[in-house]
């Protein structure tokens, strides 16, 4: 049913719900792919060219860390890949999954304080949770 999955990540250990998640729905559908996307924030207003070494860094920082899980995921049998992109994480994240046409998006959701809900409303997954067009699994 699901062949194209995407899990965005930001390295935190909520990835590790979000990944298990993804595991099991791809392991459960024949020719799934997962994708794992890091998107790294641009600075407004400032040239890519003007930080290109800082922001090259990052990318390869952020590339090796990917290599790691993508390598944990194929030891679990699933067919893998990744990618890192530029931009603003909820916008980049949906951009991706539209132009990739993505079947279903796996997220961590961040947790919300039970006290004060409306917090959560400006959060990454919720903004992703509502733009995207395809069907987004937030994962605690």
């Amino acid at each position: 049913m699901f062949r194209k999955l995407l899990v965005p990540v930001d390295f935190t250990e909520k990835n590790e719900a979000a990944l298990g998640s993804a595991v099991e729905i791809a392991s459960g559908s024949e020719g799934a792919q997962v994708t794992l996307l890091h998107v790294i924030e641009t600075i407004e207003h400032i040239e890519f060219e003007e930080m290109g070494d800082f922001y090259r860094g990052l990318e390869a920082r952020a590339a090796a860390k990917l290599f790691q899980m993508e390598e944990k995921l194929k030891k679990a049998g699933v067919p893998t890949r990744h990618e890192v992109v530029y931009g603003k994480r909820a916008e980049a994240i949906v951009r991706y999954a539209e132009e990739h046409e993505t079947d279903l998006m796996i997220l961590s959701s961040h947790k919300v304080d039970r006290d004060h809900p409306a917090l959560g409303w400006g959060t990454i997954s919720y903004r992703i949770a509502i733009v995207a067009r395809c069907p987004v699994l937030l994962v605690k």
